[in-house]
């Protein structure tokens, strides 16, 4: 398995470790947050190649970390100018695979004794005056010559790497970018064509090979006839068309996958991707050690989802699979102790999130806990009521809705205000308000539970004293005790005979609606206006 990935320099990474989890990892994070750029960094290390092609191919300027390479521009006008931007990629592994062993040795950036391969793209020396004759011009444009750089692939024991090592192999399904007009791409045969050994390929190619000759022989006969009756016009010796018989046209590039009867690439674009998914898992361990997959949930109904998932966990094996999405739904179902969390070219770990609540989410599958993890600002509310009337007291203090401020509201629904801030905690989420009734009893009974989760100044919890009323609806009666007139005006029930609370308590839901939507401002309860204080 990969036991620690290190990148530096690469895209948004200036200087990124990761030690993944054997199994499954889920890579989560904000847009930009470098999820893709992760799984291609370890595409790069395993096979030298990115899309196909090997790096060196499709090296451009904007592999390098945008932050450095304007440092490193910015300095050449001082006295001490840094050294170019390079790009690092390091995998370290562990397994008693004599193949995997073959990488061992200490050439890596912590000089440790381990097996794993590297790629460094870096100035190349035989470039060195060009390089520096384009940095002394000073009408060159602050981009990096990569032409002037050369990418080093090699293991920790400092060979050259030429090809894939065994004991390496790699498959990548990104069901973002599959499209149904497209060709077959190339891995997905290839993972086809592995089930065949090799006396059936080669019969497969000498049937293929006769096949162009009979069509050369026959279906074209009458046309070569033609052309060499009335072609001695056109060259003094005989033209011909004939099938290709060279290399370039070999078997594979014309057997096409189908799906009952259907070519692969015509088939809809979630069974594309759920197919791939599981090829890639179905192959044996030792062609397939790793797996990356690129937001599964893309294409996919709820039911052909939820059998997706359900295969990925079963297939899994002893493979190291690393899965990209944006799905609660996925984050639920595989564990939210697997998640590894992306932000600000850094990631955090779940692992020491209880047994009991990686269950608990795993039933409650479609809760958003995404929103949990990925939230700036985060405040927890018990229900519908709680969300309107913060969201309409934010707008009253501060002129502008919570979201505009980055502070995402989240209604628990029914869901354990315990279970959600277990979750902040893991990530020592630097923001978390949540708010809940004291349904009779004093607020430190309350806290006691969760009292390990809560953190001064990052994580509290805010409950209103049990003087002031059980819920939230006498608890907005008694903030507003002193012009109760406005309230029902806020309430539209200034003609009604009966009382505010109980009007409030028999529509809860209705009565936030009317306040959230009035002209009118009101009093909010005290611990309400505390959250607002605390995560504004």
């Amino acid at each position: 398995m990969i036991e620690r990935i290190i990148v530096e320099g690469y895209r948004l990474f200036q200087k990124f470790e990761l030690e993944p989890s054997d199994g499954l990892n889920i890579i989560v994070g904000g847009n930009e947050a470098g999820k893709s750029t992760l799984l291609e960094a370890i595409g790069l290390a395993l096979t030298g190649r990115i899309n196909g092609r090997w790096a060196e191919e499709v090296l451009n300027p904007y592999w390098f970390n945008q932050q450095q390479v304007t440092g490193y521009f910015s300095s050449l006008s001082t006295e001490a100018a840094a050294d170019p931007p390079e790009i690092l990629i390091e995998l370290y592994l562990s397994s008693s695979d004599p193949d995997v062993q073959l990488l061992r040795g200490v050439h890596n950036s912590l000089k440790t004794d381990a097996p794993g391969v590297s790629l460094r793209i870096r100035p190349s020396d035989d470039y060195a005056a060009e390089l520096a004759e384009y940095l002394a011009d000073a009408t060159r444009p602050n981009i990096l010559p990569v032409e002037y750089y050369e990418v080093q692939w090699r293991d920790f024991a400092d060979a050259r790497l030429h090809r894939r090592p065994n004991g390496l192999g790699v498959a990548f399904i990104d069901s973002r970018t599959i499209r149904s007009t497209h060709g077959v791409d190339h891995n997905t045969r290839e993972m086809l064509t592995n089930f065949m050994d090799a006396k059936e390929r080669a019969a497969i190619s000498v049937a293929h090979r006769g096949a162009r000759q009979t069509i050369s022989r026959e279906a074209l006969n009458g046309v070569n006839e033609r052309i060499a009756a009335e072609g001695v016009a056109l060259y003094d010796r005989t033209l011909g068309l004939q099938m290709d018989q060279s290399a370039a046209a070999g078997w594979e590039a014309s057997i096409v996958p189908h799906v009952e009867e259907v070519p692969f690439a015509m088939a809809g674009q979630g069974q594309q991707a759920a197919i791939k998914v599981a090829l890639a898992l179905n192959r044996s361990a030792t062609s397939t050690a790793y797996v990356l997959i690129e937001e599964p949930e893309n294409h996919l109904s709820h039911t052909a989802l939820t059998r997706l998932i359900d295969r990925i966990q079963s297939l899994a094996g002893g493979r190291q699979v690393f899965i990209t999405t944006h799905s609660s739904y996925v984050l639920n179902r595989l564990g939210v102790d697997r998640l590894r969390l992306l932000h600000a070219g850094k990631a955090s770990a779940f692992s020491d999130i209880r047994i009991e609540t990686v269950g608990y989410f795993r039933k409650l599958s479609g809760f958003d806990t995404l929103r949990l993890v990925l939230a700036d600002k985060l405040v927890l509310v018990e229900g519908p009521s709680d969300e309107m009337l913060f969201e309409r007291a934010f707008l009253d203090t501060h002129d502008k809705k919570p979201i505009d401020a980055g502070i995402d509201i989240v209604s628990m629904k029914g869901v354990s205000f315990a279970r959600a801030l277990e979750l902040a905690a893991a990530i020592d989420h630097h923001s978390v308000a949540a708010l809940r009734d004291n349904d009779g009893k004093e607020p430190e009974h309350w806290r006691r539970p969760v009292a390990e989760y809560l953190a001064n100044g990052k994580r509290d919890l805010f409950i209103g004293g049990p003087e002031l009323g059980s819920t939230l609806e006498p608890q907005v009666v008694k903030a507003n005790v002193a012009d109760e007139a406005a309230l029902r005006e806020a309430l539209g029930i200034t003609d009604s005979p009966t009382s505010t609370e109980e009007w409030m308590h028999d529509h809860k839901t209705g009565a936030a609606l009317r306040i959230a939507d009035s002209p009118t401002s009101i009093v909010y309860p005290e611990y309400l206006m505390r959250a607002i204080e605390f995560v504004a």
